[in-house]
């Protein structure tokens, strides 16, 4: 319909008529949003950012609610956090989306939502897989999956309790990554696989925001993943593989008492431009090391990156921090003192090609020598961008994270080869 021709039939429109329609989600949804025909068991909706998926994934829980008196229906998240800020209380969370004589009672206390006809829905968190033993459902609503920080784990146990009704069913929204549960549910019997880019849904979005994703992401590999919605394949070459991250990964609370604790910080070249990399990095005693955490941040200026490597440096109790000092081995050391970084720090200089120095680390990871106590799901996109011979092929214009998982990692390898405190060299 042209847009005159619109706005007429709005204004034609009585005021009860304009509000029953926006509830109506079957006339508001497009194509690409409808639930798939046939027999499905799991519906995986892989599509870019900005497709659509909350609303797609809440109306249709909203609509299940509706229609089967007494359901129970489980709603998992990455975290209680996101759960709540997304798919319950965001702007295209079930609440938003509820008419007003239909809204669910919601008592955040008990991570629940209760409909007039007894339906209920809770919430759960996939970071937390054995919170999932116990209850029973007939309809689920799983969000984000392929950041799941436990995500077969979490996934298996959602399975087990869709047990209840005459055909459980469950919906999948997530922006595609080649994490194992997603590969493996691509190929599973009973999944139907659907799609779309964020461009599907461009009426909906900013003019300026689309032209501006465009031109700093169109073609490359983010581009085609976060905003096409294309499942990447691992990057040939790569020093990383998802396999080998996946492998590698422990439960945050699973690693022990740490020996050494290194922060790497990879500082931004230019202000405003890239991101700062800053990763930690601790020594095991059973001599493992462990990244525990990513604490990046997106262009920053100096003075903000350095109170988040002295703040990083304070949760931990870091030993030192390891810096690239390719823009300035003095102004990297005087920014991070101006922060009241009391710690000792260990400028390095990137006289190596990326690809050398990451590939020790690389070897110790397919060793098992290292592991990641948590998901760092930027991070570890990065890494899998490394290739041998020195290129990038991952997200971004610079592997700023992967650069300071690096640096810390072979400050550690590097001290407890030769039996000293953590530093690293670079000649």
């Amino acid at each position: 319909m042209p847009p005159a021709e619109y706005a007429a039939w709005v204004q034609r429109l009585r005021d009860d008529k304009a509000a029953l329609l926006l509830t109506d989600w079957p006339w508001w949804r497009r194509g690409d949003q409808c639930p798939p025909a046939g027999d499905w068991h799991v519906w995986m909706l892989l599509a870019g950012r900005g497709f659509g998926k909350t609303r797609t994934g809440a109306e249709w829980i909203r609509g299940y609610a509706e229609t089967h008196r007494g359901a129970r229906i489980a709603l998992v998240a990455a975290s209680l956090h996101e759960g709540r800020q997304v798919m319950i209380e965001g702007e295209s969370g079930l609440l938003a989306i509820a008419p007003d004589d239909d809204r669910p009672d919601y008592e955040s206390s008990l991570r629940r939502l209760s409909w007039a006809n007894g339906a209920v829905a809770t919430l759960y968190s996939a970071a937390e897989p054995e919170s999932l033993r116990g209850p029973e459902h007939s309809a689920a609503w799983c969000d984000e999956i392929a950041k799941w920080p436990q995500g077969e784990a979490a996934w298996d146990n959602l399975m087990l309790t869709m047990r209840i009704g005459e055909n459980p069913r469950v919906v999948a929204t997530t922006t595609p990554r080649g994490v194992p549960l997603v590969r493996r549910l691509i190929d599973e019997k009973g999944v139907e696989k659907t799609g779309g880019s964020t461009r599907n849904n461009r009426h909906n979005l900013s003019p300026q925001w689309l032209a501006t994703m465009d031109r700093l992401y169109g073609g490359t590999r983010l581009g085609r993943q976060e905003l096409g919605g294309e499942l990447l394949e691992d990057v040939e070459g790569a020093l990383w593989t998802r396999a080998l991250v996946e492998r590698c990964r422990v439960e945050a609370d699973a690693v022990g008492k740490s020996v050494r604790v290194v922060i790497g910080v990879d500082p931004p070249a230019t202000v405003n431009g890239d991101a700062c990399g800053i990763v930690v990095a601790v020594q095991l005693r059973d001599k493992r090391l462990a990244v525990v955490e990513d604490a990046s941040v997106e262009n920053p200026p100096p003075h903000v990156w350095a109170q988040a490597v002295a703040a990083a440096a304070a949760r931990w109790g870091a030993d030192r921090v390891v810096a690239e000092s390719n823009m300035g081995g003095e102004m990297v050391e005087n920014i991070l003192r101006q922060a009241d970084l009391t710690l000792p720090v260990v400028p390095v200089h990137a006289s190596l090609g990326k690809a050398r120095r990451a590939e020790p680390v690389a070897i110790a990871y397919e060793r098992g020598q290292v592991v990641h106590a948590g998901v760092f799901g930027s991070l570890e996109d990065q890494l899998c961008g490394l290739q041998v011979g020195g290129g990038y092929a991952g997200p971004g214009r610079s592997p700023d994270r992967a650069d300071a998982c690096v640096w810390a990692l072979a400050a550690l390898l590097e001290g407890m080869k030769k039996g000293r405190e953590p530093g690293v060299r670079v000649v």
